[in-house]
């Protein structure tokens, strides 16, 4: 477990902190305060166009792609250590917190959602397809109405899981280093872990170091979102329990099934699917066995899932603290 600072509040004081300043200004923060996630993504993708070259053989590309990777991890894990050294030193803890605000951006992912929500409301499919391209890896443009709303539902689940509960898990059990190499990875991964002969060797590395990562704090995430359906309506928590254990294996990520399918068992929909990428059909496994046709309506039930979830996050951080310092 990271250490207590001294002359200044311990870690999980300042994760408490920085969830409750995330939801209350986090749309703001998310404008002024830079993304690890982003700035990963951007050197992952420079390094890709240069070192990524067609003509390099299998072996070699990966390699490359490992070198990326490593110093990446190198770069955010002495970033880490040096912040939490100053941390350690009399009001740096406040450096520490905005460092939290930069890796913690679940009001912003939320937030990007309820857009999608609302522009389906207001101009159809095609306003919905323009939303939502940033949150899938979907062809968009393949997507109607009921489409675009199953993404945005799939883009709660993987958001919750990736962008609140994996950097709160990282910072509680590793500090700052833990979540600066998380939120690098979900950059990198981001930019190199997508499927596909460009990246099937070179971004390998990211991949794999994603899957290992991540695979705690998705499930981690899928429990929250069970737990937080009887909060929300129609949500069933048997539902979410009975399509994880059915269906999050029939995913295509190692992980990312499981938040997903928690939030397809909790709404009643079926997610994921056959979806077209330009005149090509990909064949992907239906998760969940309720409605496909799902719609606005069903994203703002998503995102109140999220919410409730987001608030079970805060009492177990809180609880975690309270059973420690009673220790």
């Amino acid at each position: 477990m990271i250490g207590l600072p001294l002359g200044g509040p311990g870690p999980l004081l300042i994760l408490l902190l920085a969830l409750v300043i995330d939801a209350v200004f986090g749309d703001w923060l998310d404008r002024v305060l830079p993304d690890p996630a982003r700035l990963a993504n951007r050197f992952c993708n420079a390094a890709d166009a240069r070192l990524n070259r067609i003509e390099r053989g299998p072996t070699d590309r990966l390699l490359r792609g490992a070198l990326v990777i490593l110093t990446l991890v190198l770069i955010a894990g002495l970033t880490g250590l040096l912040v939490e050294w100053i941390g350690g030193h009399g009001r740096g803890w406040l450096v520490e917190l905005l460092v939290v605000l930069c890796g913690v951006r679940g009001r912003a992912a939320w937030t990007r959602i309820r857009a999608v929500r609302r522009a389906l409301e207001s101009g159809g499919a095609v306003a919905g397809q323009v939303a939502i391209q940033t949150l899938t890896r979907r062809h968009v443009y393949g997507l109607d109405e009921h489409g675009v709303a199953r993404a945005a539902v799939e883009a709660a689940a993987r958001a919750f899981a990736r962008k609140l509960v994996a950097p709160v898990f990282a910072y509680a059990l590793l500090g700052v280093p833990g979540l600066l190499i998380w939120t690098a990875m979900d950059g990198a991964d981001a930019a190199l872990g997508s499927p596909g002969v460009r990246h099937s060797r070179f971004g390998l590395t990211a991949a794999t170091l994603d899957d290992a990562l991540n695979a705690l704090p998705a499930r981690l995430a899928a429990l929250l979102l069970a737990l937080g359906a009887p909060f929300v309506g129609s949500a069933k928590i048997g539902g979410a329990f009975r399509t994880m254990a059915q269906d999050a294996r029939k995913h295509p990520s190692l992980n990312m099934g499981w938040p997903i399918a928690a939030m397809a068992g909790a709404l009643g929909l079926s997610l994921g699917g056959p979806h077209r990428d330009g005149g090509v059909v990909i064949t992907e496994a239906w998760i969940g066995d309720g409605r496909a046709r799902a719609t606005p309506a069903d994203i703002g039930r998503a995102l109140a899932l999220y919410a409730v979830a987001a608030l079970l996050l805060v009492g177990l951080v809180a609880l975690l603290m309270t059973g420690l310092a009673s220790l």
